[in-house]
């Protein structure tokens, strides 16, 4: 099987932090969002990995090659951001594989991908939303089969929202639906949808169901962001007994953090090489090689080898930032 993972973004929604990191390697929970997907992925032991890169392509290779070199890593650029259809067609030359799997690499999932892949039958990753405008969605038959999808419905016709996990089972049908959706410029919305091809798919005979994720977290902007990196520490507190420091669960403290004189957390993620102090951190992602000292921050994102100095409350400053106040 081979895992195929759009890292194009520019992660808009995500500046500053992004003006001089992929979307996809921000921190949370004491790593790069890519890295949770891929330690799943080696879980299951699905190293055949195609990486759709873009923006910042060269810092996602490196992390790549140096972090997982257990991995097969093959990279393809999408060069004009035309929609997810667009750029899962890119990858079509490294689909090789009877499977694929489809992960969108700015999410993270609370799901079981062993469950996931052992389905008969192609599956799409959804959820229950509340307002599906803003998703593709899935309309099911009374056998629970997908019958229909639609890129973002403007009436609520399905609160079956698709969250960008898709497990297929013959890859080279969907290659050939890939090919049409470019061939004959079928759009939705100005782009070329991963959604249509899919249909196209369903439309061929392949059989699609679908898998309820509950835990399904987008870190596309600070907010968001914040909430994902609280249910990753939730659910792996990580840190040791330091002198002169409270911590209050739950954390991620990393082993060669300096942490001296200060309160950390909850939900506060201490990144490498950081070091905090005289200061009292709480909600909070402090990314690695940035310095914070007397000071005191809630709600904030810390860029790498940033310094915050003062009594501060919230801030969100990318890399190599200094603020003293």
């Amino acid at each position: 099987m081979r895992a195929v993972i759009p890292v194009a973004g520019f992660g808009t929604r995500l500046k500053p932090h992004t003006f001089s990191l992929p979307k996809v390697l921000v921190n949370v929970g004491g790593k790069p969002i890519l890295g949770h997907i891929l330690d799943k992925l080696v879980e299951e032991k699905i190293t055949d990995v195609t990486f759709i890169i873009g923006y910042l392509g060269e810092k996602i290779k490196v992390y790549v090659n140096t972090i997982y070199p257990q991995i097969n890593a093959e990279y393809v650029e999408q060069k004009e951001m035309l929609g997810l259809g667009h750029a899962i067609h890119t990858a079509i030359t490294t689909l090789n594989h009877e499977e694929i799997f489809i992960i969108l690499g700015d999410m993270i999932f609370d799901a079981d991908f062993r469950k996931f892949l052992q389905n008969p039958t192609s599956v799409l990753g959804v959820k229950e939303v509340d307002d599906a405008s803003k998703y593709g969605v899935a309309i099911l038959n009374e056998d629970g089969i997908i019958e229909k999808l639609v890129e973002k419905p403007s009436d609520p016709i399905s609160n079956l929202a698709l969250v960008g996990i898709y497990y297929i089972k013959d890859a080279k049908l969907l290659e050939d639906c890939l090919n049409e959706l470019v061939e004959k410029d079928i759009r939705t919305k100005g782009e070329l949808q991963l959604t249509d091809a899919l249909q196209l798919l369903i439309d061929k005979g392949e059989k699609i169901k679908t898998s309820k994720i509950e835990g399904w977290f987008d870190c596309g902007n600070q907010e968001t962001l914040l909430l994902t990196n609280k249910f990753l520490l939730s659910k792996n507190s990580v840190s040791t007994r330091r002198e002169n420091v409270v911590i209050i669960p739950p954390v991620f403290i990393a082993e060669n953090a300096k942490v001296e004189n200060s309160v950390i957390g909850p939900n506060a993620t201490i990144s490498d090489n950081c070091e905090v102090l005289n200061s009292n951190i709480k909600n909070s992602i402090i990314s690695s090689n940035a310095k914070v000292e007397n000071s005191l921050l809630e709600d904030s994102l810390v860029g790498p080898y940033a310094v915050v100095k003062g009594k501060t409350k919230k801030v969100n400053i990318g890399e190599s930032a200094e603020i003293e106040i």
